[in-house]
């Protein structure tokens, strides 16, 4: 499911580069970079699994500072695995780049995804940095989208404006991620950038619930990576009034990160490893957003569903099956279910509509929609399909 080419997007700032460093035996871009003029604002989420890529753990350590001013990443290598040495490698790209900007490394983290368990290509990094350096440029963005895909079919991007005290603000972001994609913090690997001024507990409790509505309610295969990163600079450039929690702005700025992290989670289970559809799980009526979630979930996460929604089959009982162990306060009798529109199960019981279902599933984009009947929460949830084109992919992945 391939998109178009990426856009070029501005935002005040911040420049960005992305080349080939010789780290995968393609050819294809495998560096990046961005990069903000000044300090910023910086908050930051990472993986909750227990084993974690060096460049995550010396991240996890610095963002309790708040700041930043440049970010590096790696493709084709996850530098997870790799002991001291990968330890040590990583504090060698922190340093030789701050480096080469001539910055203080303390404002520098880099990121890696790709392989696990290989030796890390320090040495070849180090060298590409001055290439790496020279094309930085405000208008590549999608450069750097493009040099942080591992199994990505198209690069993912998404820009926001929102007004901000009577001025317009700039909210972009990069994603990469199609296969070991069940994040409990954010996705594979996910950079935003603004010109916002906010404060630093302002931007970390707006990435957290952007996160929790969007990455953390995506699943492609149920894996968790030992890489997940998702981090934002905010350079303030915009000029306007501080952004507290208290803020009038910050449920405009709110909103705006919300739709931007969505849009990148949707692109993900869209461009999901061997996918050719995208499925969004949207349960209502439930006792409490909690519940919502829990279902939205497990319907998402369901191999039973996402094969049956591969191969056309309207059976709903496994929906109503991943409902009743999600864990959540449901009743049988009340339970809704549709297809793209497509009433399938009316209060429990079927309504013998499959044969327009099944019609139904011919789209790209699945819509089941769950209607618990018990209250007025709601959630969703994205996934994809699950093929044969999936196992192709990840049975031979690090041959």
């Amino acid at each position: 499911m391939k998109r178009g080419p990426a856009r070029n997007f501005v935002i005040p700032g911040f420049k960005f580069a992305g080349i080939s460093a010789g780290i995968k035996k393609s050819g294809n871009r495998d560096l990046a970079l961005i990069y903000s003029e000044g300090p910023s604002v910086t908050a930051g989420l990472f993986t909750t699994n227990r084993i974690k890529a060096a460049p995550v753990k010396l991240a996890i350590k610095n963002i309790t500072s708040g700041k930043a001013q440049a970010i590096i990443i790696n493709s084709g290598n996850a530098n997870a695995c790799t002991g001291e040495k990968g330890m040590k490698a990583a504090r060698e790209i922190i340093t030789g780049t701050a480096h080469e900007l001539g910055i203080s490394p303390e404002l520098v983290y880099s990121s890696s995804t790709g392989i696990i368990g290989r030796p890390f290509p320090a040495e070849t990094i180090k060298e590409a940095l001055p290439a790496l350096i020279r094309k930085l440029s405000p208008l590549s963005l999608k450069h750097a989208a493009s040099a942080i895909m591992t199994t990505d079919t198209f690069a993912k991007i998404s820009f926001k404006q929102v007004e901000i005290a009577g001025k317009k603000g700039t909210i972009a972001g990069i994603a990469k991620g199609a296969g070991m994609i069940c994040p409990n913090m954010a996705t594979m690997l996910c950079f935003i950038v603004t010109d916002i001024a906010i404060n630093p507990q302002a931007l970390d409790a707006a990435l957290r619930e952007a996160a929790n509505r969007s990455f953390n309610m995506l699943s492609v295969d149920n894996d968790m990576s030992t890489n997940d990163t998702i981090m934002i600079m905010a350079n303030g450039l915009l000029n306007n009034p501080l952004i507290t929690k208290r803020s009038p702005d910050y449920a405009n700025f709110k909103s705006a990160l919300n739709e931007l992290t969505y849009d990148l989670a949707r692109m993900i289970a869209e461009d999901g490893e061997g996918a050719t559809k995208l499925i969004e799980v949207i349960v209502e009526g439930a006792r409490s957003e909690s519940d919502a979630g829990r279902i939205a979930l497990s319907v998402a996460n369901s191999m039973l569903v996402k094969t049956a929604v591969y191969g056309r089959d309207p059976n709903w009982g496994r929906i109503m099956a991943a409902i009743g162990y999600a864990g959540a306060d449901v009743n049988e009798n009340r339970i809704d279910i549709s297809i793209n529109k497509v009433k399938l199960v009316s209060k429990g019981l079927g309504t013998k509509r499959e044969k327009a279902a099944r019609t139904a599933l011919l789209n790209k984009n699945i819509a089941i929609r769950i209607d618990l009947g018990t209250g007025k929460e709601n959630a969703r949830a994205l996934t994809c399909d699950l093929t044969e084109g999936y196992i192709k992919i990840n049975a031979h992945y690090g041959t």
